[in-house]
C-alpha cells in the first residue's frame, strides 16, 4: 500500500490544481499554481511544465517541493511534501502527456514533474473547529462564489 490513500487521490483528481513550493537559490519560497496536477500511482504525483521557468530551475538545483491542493467549496484538502525528478522522454513522460491529451490539455509540454510523496496531511479549515459540517460550509461557500459572480460578494463566516 502507497503513502495516497483514497481520499487524497479523490481530491487531487477532482481538483486538479496544486500550489507547487519549491525553494529559490536565495532560499527565499517560490509558489505557483499548476492545473496539471494529478495522481501516477500509490506514492506519486505529476504536474507538466507549461510555463514554470522559476518552478523548472527550483527543482533542477533543489528538487524538495511541496503540492497543496484544496476543495475550495468544503475547505479541505492535502499537504504533499516529496521529492521530483523532472522527465523529458521515456514511458512515464510518455504515458502522462497521454492521459493528459485525454483530459484535453493540448499545451505544449516542456517537461513532465514526477513527485515522490514521502509525508502527506490533512489540510482543514478552522471553520470545522466551530462544528460546521461540510454541508454548512460548502452551502456557505457555494453562495459566496455565486455572489461574487453577481457582484455581490460577502466573506464566509470561519475564514
Amino acid at each position: 500500500m502507497g503513502i495516497l490513500t483514497e481520499d487524497m487521490k479523490r481530491v487531487v483528481q477532482e481538483q486538479r490544481l496544486g500550489f507547487i513550493a519549491t525553494v529559490c537559490p536565495d532560499g527565499t519560497p517560490n509558489l505557483s499554481p499548476k492545473g496539471t496536477t494529478t495522481v501516477w500511482d500509490d506514492d506519486h504525483l505529476v504536474f507538466a511544465d507549461l510555463r514554470s521557468p522559476v518552478t523548472m530551475a527550483n527543482l533542477h538545483s533543489n528538487p524538495a517541493l511541496e503540492i497543496n491542493v484544496v476543495d475550495t467549496f468544503l475547505r479541505k484538502g492535502y499537504r504533499f511534501k516529496g521529492t521530483a525528478t523532472i522527465l523529458t522522454e521515456g514511458q512515464i513522460y510518455d504515458e502522462v502527456i497521454a492521459r493528459y491529451r485525454s483530459r484535453r490539455i493540448n499545451n505544449p509540454v516542456r517537461a513532465i514533474v514526477l513527485v515522490k510523496v514521502e509525508r502527506a496531511l490533512p489540510l482543514i479549515s478552522p471553520a470545522y473547529d466551530l462544528g460546521s459540517t461540510e454541508d454548512e460550509i460548502g452551502r456557505e461557500w457555494d453562495q459566496y462564489w455565486a455572489s461574487l459572480r453577481q457582484g455581490k460578494a460577502g466573506v464566509p463566516v470561519g475564514e
